[in-house]
């Protein structure tokens, strides 16, 4: 006769090894299309587009200058400088700064650059290091230098050297897996995302292969390869699929065209011919785009509650632990809905400020084409988002519970008593 354990044991190995088998067969030909789609769609590189549009001047050097004083001078105003009246005055002081050149052929080199009019003398004083642009004599035009930036290149790597070293004591290995996977991610879009986006593909299937391959790189790397990694992986992917329709969808009912601001008609006509419909294409990119670190986060949390209460409750049935995730997936949403709509806030604070000193009416400013598009993106990531959750969680919940509660104590790092 065969063993009670051993029965039980029998039906939940089949049970898990459906469940890895269906995993595989549903995440197996979603990577591969988004494998597959990025080969089809990768940009080809001839020579750089700011090169090609005649943007870039190859001899202009930027180079890195040490402050060494200031000179405030009266200057001719510009329409930039026109007081709250309206009026504009004829004469208004600029900041002449005095630098020393550190870097490149004409390091040494004693300079003025005038600062950019918001600069003051407290701003750069003596020793603040500094870029400026060298222009060499060309044409019969002299030798000329310009303020370019200030040098942060030191603080910044302070504080990303901070950021290193903080999460590996915290989080170990584990933490540093997960910044090498953000490096990667960084190294898509640069290459191929934003390229993409210049050479004029489909943005929507750009920001979905990108993403992809980003989420499915930086979840095993960072978690392990296991059946919670691809259950979390999986409601992931489907989360960016609803996030992408639902931004096609709302971009298309709100006539939202992309172009909002100065910068982005700018942007339209650096980008040629592609240029209007091209700007579109970055408003759907950007929402697909900013979706990918929320749903990354509550998907990996929802799939580790399940297991953890699986863990806890080996006896548990599949709608036990179901109900369980999503008491904890319900907190979840309501706190990352207010951290998806305050990230946007805080990223439009600028424009939030003018709107209160211009006093529009409130609906007027909600319905125009800026806030359009900040509330298409925030509505569509938080509809995918609260959509992620129970599919994550019942698919959660029916792998978890086919597993061994042994496999499953290992994994969470529990230890039960019989």
């Amino acid at each position: 006769m065969t063993a009670p354990d051993e029965q039980t044991t029998r039906p939940r190995r089949r049970r898990s090894s459906r469940a890895t088998l269906v995993l595989g067969l549903v995440l197996g030909p979603l990577l591969l299309a988004a494998v597959v789609g990025m080969i089809l769609t990768w940009p080809h590189d001839d020579g750089g587009s700011g090169q090609r549009a005649g943007l870039v001047d190859v001899g202009v050097e930027h180079v890195t200058a040490t402050v060494t004083g200031t000179r405030t001078e009266q200057c001719e105003s510009t329409v930039e400088d026109r007081l709250p009246d309206g009026s504009q005055p004829d004469q208004v002081p600029c900041l002449l700064v005095l630098a020393t050149v550190t870097s490149g052929a004409q390091s040494g080199t004693d300079i003025e650059v005038w600062a950019t009019a918001t600069l003051t003398a407290a701003d750069v004083p003596e020793g603040t290091r500094i870029v400026v642009q060298h222009y060499p004599a060309a044409d019969g035009a002299p030798e000329t230098w310009a303020w370019s930036d200030f040098a942060r290149g030191v603080p910044l790597a302070t504080l990303a050297l901070a950021f290193v070293l903080i999460t590996a004591l915290v989080a170990g290995w584990r933490g540093l897996r997960a910044i090498v996977g953000l490096g990667l991610a960084f190294v898509v879009l640069w290459q191929y995302v934003l390229p993409g986006l210049i050479a004029g593909e489909n943005a929507v299937v750009l920001a979905l292969c990108g993403s992809a391959v980003i989420m499915a790189v930086v979840l095993y790397l960072a978690h392990g390869f296991s059946l919670r990694t691809s259950t979390a992986l999986l409601g992931t992917l489907t989360g960016l699929l609803l996030v992408g329709a639902l931004g096609a969808l709302g971009a298309d009912a709100a006539h939202l065209t992309g172009a909002t601001t100065e910068e982005d008609y700018r942007l339209a006509t650096l980008l040629g011919d592609n240029g209007a419909a091209a700007l579109r294409g970055v408003f759907l990119c950007g929402v697909v785009l900013a979706g990918l670190g929320v749903l990354n986060d509550v998907t990996i949390t929802q799939a580790s509650a399940v297991w953890e209460l699986r863990a806890m409750d080996p006896h548990a049935s599949w709608r036990g632990l179901f109900t369980g995730g999503m008491r904890i997936g319900r907190d979840h949403i309501a706190s990352t809905i207010y951290t998806i709509a305050f990230a946007y806030a805080g990223a439009s604070l600028p424009v939030l400020l003018l709107l209160q000193i211009y006093e529009l009416p409130l609906g007027q400013t909600l319905t125009s084409g800026q806030f359009a598009q900040e509330i298409v993106r925030t509505l569509a990531g938080a509809i995918g988002l609260i959509l992620a959750i129970p599919f994550t969680t019942a698919i959660a919940a029916v792998v978890a519970h086919g597993q061994e509660p042994a496999r499953l104590s290992r994994a969470s790092g529990h230890s039960h008593v019989h």
